[in-house]
C-alpha cells in the first residue's frame, strides 16, 4: 500500500525539508551533554500557537531543570512548523524516511497506521525500552482512548487531547412532544420513536444527522461510523474492509427511515454550508435531536464565545450517549458507542537517544504537564486524572470524558482511508436521496474493492 495520496506533497516540499538543518536522530549529544528535538505542527503566533508557547516556556526549561536534579546535561530545543496538515505529514515522513528528523513528534492519530506499515514509526517498547510499560500514565488513560496511538495491536504513540460524539437534545422540544427528560435512548428504535413525536411540533426538524458528501468528514465522524460501530462492525478489521455487510446495510436503512420518513431534512444534507445551518438550526430551537461531538458544546453553542450561541444552553440542551443499534449488540458488546479523533505523539525510532526522547515523551503527558498545556481552557484530554480536575465545573465534557472515552473507537490509520469514507459518505448520500439501502450498499461494495485492490481485501 502506498504512503500517499498524494505524492505530488513530497516532491513539491523535498527542496524546503533538505534545506533545514539536521536535528533529532541525525543530531549527536555534543560535548556539552544530550540534545534532544521536539517537533510539532505549532508555531508561536500561528497555528497551535498555545502549544508551541507551552514547550516552549514549559515543558522544555521544566524538563531540563529535572535531568539537571537528576545529574544529567540535557538540552531540549524545539523545531516549530505552521503549515498544512497534509504538509506537515510530507515532512515527517521524509525525515523518518531519511533516519533523520525530531526525537518526538507530533502526527494525527490517523496517520499512525500507514507510518507504521511503511517502517517510519515502531512500537513505543521497541524503541524506549521496558521503562515505556511501566509508565504510570497508562493507567490514567482507557483503553479505549489508547486505541488513538495503537496499531496491529501495538502502542506506537501516547494520545493527545481527544473528543467523543453524543446525541444533543432540546429539553424544551421535548417536553412539548411529551418525551422524557432526561433521555437516553437505548436502540435506535427509541430514537426513531422519539423523531416521531417530534415530528407533530411545527416548524421542527426531528432528528439531524450528518449525511452525504457535501459535509464530507463530518458525515463519517459524527453519523455513519458510529452507527457502524452500534452494530458490532468496524469499517476495517482484521486486516479487511468491510463491503456490503448486515451492519453496512442496517446503518443504510436507519438513515433511509429518517430522511424518507420524514424525520430529517434532507436538502440540508445536500447544501454546501449544511452542517453549519444545522447548528444555527439547533440553536434557534428548530431541531430536536442531533449528532455532534463535544465541539458543538464548547465552540458552537457556547452561550459567549460560541458560532451559534445559546443564552440558555445549560438549561435547554440536554445530551445521551449514542446508543447500539439494539442493547448488547454495539463494538465490544457494548450497549452504546462513540467514536473519537485525535494526535499523538511518538518516539523517533532512529533517534540517538531513545531512553531519553522516552523520558522527555513521557514527562509531556505527566498530570502536571497535561494541565499546563490546557492553559486554564476546559479541554476534554487523554487523562481521567486530569479531566476529573479541570472538567469539574462543566458536567457536559465531564459526562464525555467519564461515559463516553471508555466506550469510544477510532478510525483506521491506513492511506486509503480517506477514499473509503467518501465512499461511504456517498452510500448515505444515496438512501437519502431516494435509493433503497440495498442499492447504496451493493455500489459502496463495488468502490471500496476498487478503492483497496479487490474483493479479497474486502470483507461482508
Amino acid at each position: 500500500m502506498r504512503l500517499f495520496n498524494r505524492p505530488v506533497l513530497i516532491a513539491t516540499l523535498t527542496t524546503a525539508v533538505l534545506a533545514l538543518p539536521g536535528c533529532g536522530a541525525g543530531a549527536p549529544a555534543g560535548d556539552d551533554g544530550t540534545t534532544l528535538i521536539i517537533t510539532a505542527n505549532a508555531i508561536s503566533g500561528g497555528k497551535n500557537s498555545v502549544s508551541a508557547e507551552w514547550i516552549k516556556q514549559w515543558v522544555i526549561p521544566r524538563f531540563e531543570a529535572a535531568q539537571k536534579a537528576a545529574g544529567r546535561d540535557v538540552h531540549v530545543l524545539f523545531q516549530p512548523n505552521g503549515v498544512g496538515d497534509e504538509q506537515y505529514k510530507t515532512k515527517m515522513a521524509l525525515d523518518l524516511k531519511s533516519k533523520t528528523g525530531a526525537d518526538v513528534l507530533d502526527l494525527d492519530g490517523i496517520w499512525v497506521g500507514e507510518f507504521a506499515q511503511a517502517g517510519y514509526v515502531k512500537p513505543l517498547t521497541e524503541v524506549g525500552g521496558a521503562a515505556v510499560e511501566s509508565w504510570e500514565g497508562w493507567k490514567q488513560i482507557p483503553q479505549a482512548v489508547q486505541g488513538l496511538g495503537i496499531f496491529d495491536g501495538k502502542k506506537y504513540g501516547l494520545p493527545q487531547g481527544t473528543d467523543g460524539r453524543v446525541l444533543y437534545y432540546n429539553k424544551e422540544l421535548f417536553k412539548k412532544a411529551g418525551l422524557p427528560e432526561p433521555w437516553q435512548p437505548k436502540s435506535w428504535q427509541e430514537i426513531l420513536d422519539a423523531g416521531a413525536a417530534l415530528k407533530k411540533l411545527p416548524g421542527v426538524t426531528p432528528i439531524q444527522i450528518n449525511a452525504g458528501t457535501a459535509m464530507g468528514e463530518a458525515t463519517a465522524m459524527q453519523g455513519a461510523l458510529p452507527l457502524l460501530a452500534g452494530t458490532g462492525t468496524e469499517i476495517y478489521a482484521n486486516g479487511k474492509w468491510t463491503g456490503s455487510s448486515q451492519g453496512v446495510r442496517d446503518v443504510l436503512e436507519f438513515y433511509r427511515q429518517i430522511y424518507a420518513g420524514g424525520l430529517g431534512d434532507p436538502k440540508l444534507q445536500q447544501e454546501a454550508k449544511g452542517r453549519d445551518k444545522s447548528f444555527a438550526e439547533f440553536a434557534d430551537g428548530r431541531i430536536g435531536i442531533l449528532a455532534e461531538g463535544d465541539y458543538f458544546w464548547r465552540a458552537v453553542i457556547d452561550p459567549k464565545a460560541g458560532v451559534a450561541p445559546m443564552a440558555d444552553r445549560d438549561q435547554v440542551v440536554g445530551y445521551a450517549k449514542i446508543p447500539a443499534m439494539r442493547p448488547g449488540t454495539g463494538i465490544r458488546g457494548q450497549d452504546f458507542v462513540s467514536m473519537s479523533g485525535g494526535g499523538v505523539s511518538v518516539l523517533n525510532p532512529f533517534s540517538k537517544h531513545p531512553q531519553q526522547a522516552w523520558e522527555l515523551l513521557s514527562f509531556m503527558f505527566s498530570a502536571e504537564a497535561v494541565k499546563a498545556q490546557l492553559a486554564g481552557a476546559a479541554r476534554v484530554t487523554s487523562r481521567s486524572d486530569v479531566n476529573t480536575e479541570v472538567l469539574a465545573d462543566d458536567p457536559m465534557l465531564s459526562f464525555v470524558s467519564e461515559e463516553i472515552l471508555p466506550i469510544t473507537a477510532y478510525r483506521p490509520g491506513l492511506a486509503v482511508y480517506p477514499q473509503v469514507s467518501a465512499a461511504l459518505q456517498e452510500a448515505t448520500a444515496d438512501v437519502v436521496s431516494g435509493k433503497t439501502s440495498e442499492e447504496a450498499a451493493t455500489a459502496y461494495r463495488a468502490k471500496v474493492e476498487g478503492l483497496v485492490g479487490g474483493p479479497g481485501n474486502v470483507a461482508n
